[in-house]
């Protein structure tokens, strides 16, 4: 049997390559695929970060009252709604001496306005900042309360006063909205993007949510 040999020049051999319009489609799919799903993406991990500050907020706050009443032996049950920034028995007076303050504010912030939610909320009134207190720490959070907050109680043996204010855990940066239920009400609540402002009520050394919503994202997982 006779062998006949082939060679294979180096530039004639077959290539395996995707062609221009190949590529072009495949770049043209995942641009479409990255488009649809980058807003879910963004709008979770602003969701997480929102949780974390909210938490660290209230847990930062608890705190300064905890520490105010091993040094000074008052909390909000016990605060006068009188402050001139000095060292007296307000709840600003409080908050400037055992956490970090770099900016008070006694009217309205400058471009700032609550988009307030009705999506399973339990608290009343409407989330204002005109005649309040509002405290920027150095963290970016923000607390809001009204300037007349005073002896802040849940103690039967006192006259029962619940103090309410909110926290904007990124201050003044948008997108400025209270938190609410994506589906179901009160207990039922659930928040799956969670936002960035949130109503609380203190009172004695406590500040917990004051709102379905902004309990979902506090003790949620």
């Amino acid at each position: 049997m006779k062998l006949t040999s082939f060679s294979t020049h180096s530039d004639g051999g077959r290539r395996n390559a995707f062609t221009l319009a190949e590529v072009l489609i495949t770049l043209g799919i995942i641009g479409v695929v990255a488009a649809m799903t980058m807003p879910t993406l963004m709008n979770q991990t602003n969701g997480a970060q929102y949780r974390t500050a909210y938490k660290k907020a209230l847990s930062a706050i608890s705190q300064a009252v905890t520490l105010n009443v091993a040094l000074d032996e008052w909390n909000f049950a016990d605060a006068t709604a009188t402050s001139t920034g000095a060292d007296d028995t307000s709840i600003y007076s409080m908050l400037n001496k055992r956490m970090n303050v770099v900016r008070k504010e006694t009217a309205a912030v400058t471009g700032y306005t609550v988009s307030k939610s009705a999506g399973g909320n339990t608290h009343s009134g409407t989330l204002t900042i005109d005649g309040n207190y509002t405290l920027f720490f150095n963290d970016g959070i923000m607390f809001t309360f009204p300037q007349n907050s005073s002896a802040c109680s849940n103690d039967s043996t006192r006259t029962i006063k619940l103090c309410k204010g909110f926290i904007d855990v990124n201050g003044i940066k948008p997108p400025n909205k209270e938190v609410k239920c994506d589906s179901g009400s009160g207990s039922t609540c659930e928040v799956k993007n969670p936002t960035d402002v949130y109503p609380v009520v203190f009172y004695d050394q406590t500040i917990v949510p004051n709102s379905a919503p902004a309990r979902a994202v506090l003790y949620s997982k």
